[in-house]
């Protein structure tokens, strides 16, 4: 492989949002989930959405070749200040994918890798993470662990 058809990542641009979004579609059709609507109708919400939130959720895409193969988002969420801390932010690891033909060679964790870098760039205190089944070593590998005090609720409507 030469070193042109290496992945990258890099910040997602706002051109780079329908790829992404096309990533997120063909991942819910890939765990065989029922997806109403059309992909088109569901890639002009999610860009628009993206360009939306942009400054709360931050996405890095993995690109070979100028093609976006992969994807990583990095939720952030303002906290309570303190006296000590005035600006306090913690994050959200979200919607980290691979395409199934670029699996198993480690750019999962490379997406990973740099949101946490850009998780401690931006000087966030905590990180968390709602993994699949398949990705909880990968994450582990990397830091993250269950805490005692990180508690969840499933609310119902």
């Amino acid at each position: 492989m030469d070193t042109d058809s290496r992945p990258v990542v890099r910040p997602a641009a706002a051109d780079d949002f329908p790829a992404v979004a096309r990533l997120r579609w063909w991942w819910l059709r890939e765990t065989g989930e029922r997806v109403a609507g059309s992909g088109e109708d569901f890639v002009e919400h999610f860009t628009a959405w993206a360009r939306r939130n942009s400054t709360s959720h931050r996405c890095l895409v993995l690109v070979r070749d100028d093609t976006v193969i992969g994807m990583g988002w990095l939720a952030l969420v303002q906290r309570v200040p303190t006296p000590l801390v005035p600006e306090r932010l913690s994050g959200d690891v979200q919607c980290v994918y691979v395409v199934p033909g670029e699996r198993d060679a480690g750019l999962g964790g490379q997406l990973i890798d740099a949101l946490l870098e850009l998780a401690r760039e931006l000087g966030l205190e905590r990180v968390t993470v709602h993994s699949s089944f398949r990705a909880i070593s990968a994450y582990c590998r990397r830091g993250f662990g269950t805490s005692p005090r990180l508690l969840q609720t499933h609310l119902t409507s």
